[in-house]
C-alpha cells in the first residue's frame, strides 16, 4: 500500500528557479525514510506541500486514502491562556468528539430512547472509542511527557511563557499523542537533550505507521531510517539503507560518475582533434572528409548531451583555528563553584581541573545549567560561590548557543573587517569563501542569514583568533550535515584544549576524551571517552534494575520458602536456611561497602589514577555481589524444597 505518491512535482519561489524541479517518488506504508539535502534544498518546502500548507506549480501529490498525516516543524499558535496540558490535550480532539456524541446518546437512552439505531450507534462509538485508547489518554500523556522531560510543573505553565526549545518539545509531544498514520518529523531532535532523543528514537522504532524524517542528527538517522531520499538541485536520488550506507554509497556514486565523466571528456577531446584535422583536410581539397567531420561533430554533441554537467560535491572546509603555544599544564581550575537563580540551585561545590590538550564534553539534561556554567567560565555570569582560575598563558574563544552580532545590518564582509582591524577586503573574502560564503553572498546583511549560517559566520571569525582554549556551546545546532562535517574537520585539526556542550552524539563520540555529567546540581567527572561513559551508564542502569528486581524476587522467594519450610521441615531445608541467613548478611555488608566505595569515587573524581583504581575495586565488588545473589537464589530454592 502506498502512503505518499509524488509525481513530477515542481515548486518555485523565484521566476526561472525551481526549488523542486520534477521530483517523483513513492513511500510505502510502514517505511522509515530519511529526507536529506543541504539547507535550502527544499526539504521543509516538500513537507509543507504534503500537508497542504503550500500549493505547488505543477505535478501531483497523493496521500493514501483515510491516512492521517502529522507534521512537526513550526510551532502552531494556540489560544491565549492555553497551558502546556491544554496543548497536549488537543491531540485528543477526535476522542473528545466521539465522547461528546456518546454522552448525548447516553442522555437520550436515559430518557427512554431504546431505538435500534440509537443502541447500534452507541455500541459502534463505544467500540471505536475504546480501540482509540480513549479510556487511557492520561497514561499516554504521562508516558510522552516523561519521555520528553515535560514535568508535571511544566504541564501547568502557560504555553506562551515557554522558551523556543520547550515549545518545540511540547509540540512534538502533541504530535506523538495524535492518532496519525504518517509522521513527518522536521528536525525533531533540535532542543532535545540526550535522554529525550534516545526516548524519541525508541518511540519511532516502535511506531507502526510511516515515518519521514528531516534530520541532521546522524545517530538518529542510523537508528530510525531504512531508506534515504536526497534532494539536490531540485531532483531526488534514492538510497536503500540507513545514513551510514547513504554516506558510503553517495561517495561511491560520485567517484563512479566522475570516472565516467572524465572518460567521456577524454573521448570528446579525441573526437574534437580528429574533427579539426578532417576539416583542415577538407579545406585542402579533400571534399569527402567534410561530411566525416560533420558526422563526428554530431557525435560529440550527442555525447555532451548525454554527459550533462560535471559531477560536483560539497566543498571541503579549508580554514583552521589559529593556535598559540601553551605553556604549563594547568588550563583551568574550578574550586567549590556554585550558582543559583532564586530558590533554584543549578549546581554547587563544583571542583574540577582542566589540563592542556584535553577534550571535554559537558553533558546533562536541558535546564540543568550547562550553558550557565560556560557563561561563568567566560565571565558573562558571576558564580554565587567558589572561584575560577585560568593558567597564565590561556587564550580562549567562545561560540555561544545564541549568536549575537554588534550590527546585524552590516554585510558579511564588513562584519569581518570591523572585527578584524587591519584585514584587507580580499583576505576577508578569502576567509568567508573557506566557509562557503562566496560571490554576492558576502554582501548580504547578517540579519538575513539563517541560524546555521550565523553559526558558520561566527566560527569563521573565531578561527582567525590565536587561541589555545576553545569553548563551544551546541556548535552543530542548525547546521546541515555537510556544515557539521566542516566544523568537525576544523576541530579535528585543532590541537588545543576543548570544552563543549553538545547533544550531537556523533560529534561527542568523535572528540570527547573526558565527560563531565551535570545532574542533580553536581558534576560527575568521567575521565573516559564517550563510548566508555555510555557503557558505564548502561551498566549502572542495568544494575539498578537488577537490584530492584532481585529485591522483589528475594522477598517473594523468602515468603514462599518460609511457607514451604513450615509445612515440610527437614534437615536439608534447615541447613539451607542457615546458609541463606549467612549469605544475606554477606550481601548486606557488601552492599554497604559498595555504597562507601561510590562515595569515595565521588570524592576522588578529579584524581584520574585514584579514580580508575577505585573504579576497578568497585567493579570487583559488583562481581562478588552478583555471585552472592546467585548463591542466594540457589539456597532459596533448596530451603523451599
Amino acid at each position: 500500500m502506498i502512503d505518499i505518491s509524488v509525481s513530477n512535482l515542481v515548486k518555485s519561489f523565484e521566476i526561472g528557479k525551481n526549488i523542486l524541479d520534477g521530483i517523483t517518488f513513492q513511500i510505502q506504508a510502514g517505511e522509515r525514510v530519511g529526507l536529506l539535502g543541504r539547507n535550502g534544498a527544499g526539504k521543509s518546502t516538500l513537507f509543507k506541500i504534503l500537508t497542504g500548507e503550500l500549493d505547488y506549480d505543477s505535478g501531483e501529490v497523493v496521500i493514501g486514502r483515510d491516512r492521517r498525516l502529522g507534521l512537526i516543524s513550526q510551532i502552531p499558535i494556540y489560544p491565549a491562556g492555553y497551558t502546556v496540558e491544554d496543548v497536549l490535550q488537543t491531540a485528543f480532539r477526535r476522542h473528545r468528539a466521539i465522547q461528546e456524541e456518546m454522552e448525548r446518546l447516553a442522555a437520550a437512552m436515559s430518557r427512554g430512547d431504546s431505538s435500534p439505531e440509537t443502541l447500534r450507534r452507541y455500541g459502534e462509538l463505544s467500540a471505536r472509542f475504546e480501540g482509540m485508547g480513549g479510556y487511557d489518554t492520561e497514561t499516554a500523556v504521562g508516558k510522552v511527557a516523561n519521555g520528553l522531560s515535560i514535568s508535571q510543573e511544566m504541564r501547568g505553565q502557560l504555553f506562551d511563557s515557554l522558551s523556543g526549545g520547550e515549545k518545540t518539545r511540547v509540540n512534538l509531544g502533541r504530535l506523538l499523542l495524535e492518532d496519525t498514520d504518517i509522521l513527518l518529523l522536521d528536525e525533531p531532535t533540535n532542543h532535545l537533550d540526550l535522554r529525550a532523543v534516545e526516548w524519541l528514537e525508541e518511540y519511532v522504532r516502535r511506531f507502526k505507521g510511516t515515518v519521514v524524517a528531516i534530520s541532521h542528527d546522524r545517530y538518529f538517522l542510523d537508528r530510525t531510517i531504512t531508506r534515504v531520499i536526497e534532494i539536490a538541485d531540485g531532483k531526488a536520488e534514492f538510497y536503500s539503507g540507513d545514513y551510514s550506507f547513504y554516506a558510503i554509497e553517495k561517495e561511491r556514486r560520485y567517484i563512479e560518475r566522475m570516472r565516467q565523466y572524465e572518460k567521456e571528456q577524454a573521448k570528446i577531446d579525441q573526437l574534437e582533434k580528429s574533427a579539426e584535422q578532417l576539416r583542415v583536410w577538407a579545406y585542402s581539397g579533400m571534399d569527402k572528409t567534410f561530411k566525416r567531420a560533420q558526422s563526428m561533430e554530431r557525435r560529440i554533441e550527442r555525447i555532451r548531451q548525454r554527459q550533462g554537467k560535471r559531477p560536483t560535491k560539497a566543498r571541503a572546509l579549508t580554514a583552521r583555528f589559529g593556535e598559540t603555544e601553551f605553556f604549563g599544564d594547568e588550563v583551568l581550575t574550578l574550586k567549590d563553584v556554585g550558582k543559583a537563580f532564586g530558590d533554584r540551585q543549578l549546581f554547587e561545590n563544583v571542583t574540577l581541573q582542566v589540563e592542556g590538550g584535553e577534550r571535554i564534553a559537558l553533558l546533562g539534561d536541558n535546564g540543568t545549567g550547562k550553558s550557565t556554567l560556560l557563561k561563568i567560565l567566560m565571565g558573562e555570569e558571576q558564580p554565587d560561590a567558589g572561584r575560577i582560575k585560568y593558567g597564565p598563558s590561556v587564550r580562549t574563544a567562545y561560540l555561544p548557543q545564541i549568536i549575537h552580532f554588534d550590527d546585524p545590518s552590516r554585510s558579511l564582509v564588513d562584519t569581518m573587517l570591523y572585527a578584524k582591524r587591519g584585514m584587507s577586503t580580499q583576505a576577508a573574502r578569502d576567509r568567508l569563501a573557506a566557509f562557503n560564503f562566496r560571490g554576492e553572498d558576502v554582501f548580504k546583511p547578517v540579519s538575513v542569514l539563517s541560524g546555521g549560517e550565523q553559526s558558520r559566520l561566527r566560527l569563521c571569525m573565531l578561527m582567525d583568533e590565536e587561541i589555545n582554549f576553545l569553548v563551544l556551546d551546541e556548535p552543530t545546532n542548525h547546521l546541515d550535515i555537510a556544515s557539521r562535517e566542516w566544523i568537525e574537520e576544523a576541530v579535528e585539526a585543532y590541537e588545543g584544549t576543548l570544552l563543549f556542550v553538545s547533544h550531537d552524539r556523533y560529534f561527542i563520540n568523535r572528540f570527547a576524551t573526558r565527560v563531565w555529567e551535570l545532574e542533580n546540581g553536581r558534576i560527575t567527572d568521567y575521565p573516559f571517552p564517550f563510548e566508555k561513559y555510555r557503557e558505564i551508564k548502561e551498566r549502572e542502569k542495568t544494575a539498578a534494575q537488577a537490584s530492584h528486581a532481585a529485591a522483589h524476587a528475594a522477598a517473594a522467594q523468602a515468603a514462599a520458602a518460609e511457607r514451604k519450610a513450615a509445612a515440610k521441615g527437614g534437615r536439608a531445608q534447615q541447613a539451607a536456611r542457615k546458609q541463606l541467613t549467612i549469605v544475606q548478611r554477606e550481601i548486606d555488608k557488601l552492599e554497604e561497602a559498595i555504597r562507601a566505595k561510590e562515595a569515595e569515587l565521588e570524592e576522588n573524581a578529579c584524581d584520574y589514577e585514584k579514580y580508575s583504581a577505585l573504579y576497578a575495586e568497585k567493579e570487583e565488588m559488583d562481581n562478588q555481589l552478583l555471585q552472592l545473589m546467585e548463591r542466594w537464589e540457589a539456597l532459596s530454592q533448596e530451603a523451599g524444597e
